[in-house]
């Protein structure tokens, strides 16, 4: 084997070692926010469950506030890759539909994949951002994020079928922000035994019925 594959090869082992490590670190993180909460979780905690030392968590990831971060958006996307949301092929897809009922009863199942993966996660957010000023901040941006998203469906929607009659595009996007919280499926799925297909169908029946014309 070339030096010059070699070099490669390991250095491509590396970073696949490396992200093992960062993955590895970031569940044990996401699993202890859960279970003992954000202000009730150390770094010195996340490092033990993760198998790393203190350190490692430091270099491979940052602090508390990183680690939550980080859950979060992977959490939400459902992998670690560097896409975001918005150019995931199920959101570029949903957003090309040519019918406002299709636009939404798509965005709700991808709404509950979201939420089902997100929620406990979340919930930890809210209790923190009560009593932690970078938890606050981290909850503020995922919800103006959240209402982003939801103007990007209601400007679809605005596009091939229009919005109920007196409901302006504003309202429009302070609607679907509201049935996009992740606290709606955490409240009736895991608080009331809904099933996950249950809930998408609710979401998609409510959505077109408050936002669509008709």
């Amino acid at each position: 084997m070339a030096e010059g594959v070699k070099r490669g090869y390991r250095s491509d082992l590396r970073a696949a070692q490396a992200q093992q490590t960062r993955r590895r670190i970031v569940a044990a993180a996401a699993e202890l926010f859960v279970s003992a909460g954000y202000g009730g979780t150390s770094v010195d905690a996340i490092a033990v469950a993760a198998g790393v030392s203190r350190k490692t968590v430091f270099s491979s990831v940052g602090g508390k506030a990183e680690l939550l971060s980080l859950a979060l958006d992977w959490a939400v996307a459902g992998d670690d890759a560097p896409v975001p949301l918005a150019d995931r092929p199920e959101v570029v897809a949903l957003l090309r539909l040519e019918d406002g009922g299709a636009i939404l009863s798509a965005w709700a199942r991808v709404l509950t994949g979201i939420d089902a993966r997100v929620g406990a996660l979340f919930a930890a957010l809210e209790t923190a951002a009560t009593v932690d000023d970078g938890a606050r901040a981290m909850f503020e941006k995922l919800h103006a994020q959240r209402r982003e998203g939801a103007r990007a469906v209601v400007d679809a929607v605005v596009a091939v079928s229009g919005l109920r009659d007196g409901l302006s595009r504003s309202a429009a996007t302070d609607l679907a922000c509201l049935f996009s919280d992740p606290a709606l499926h955490r409240h009736l799925v895991t608080g009331h035994g809904w099933s996950g297909r249950r809930f998408e169908k609710w979401l998609a029946e409510t959505l077109c019925r408050q936002l669509l014309t008709g």
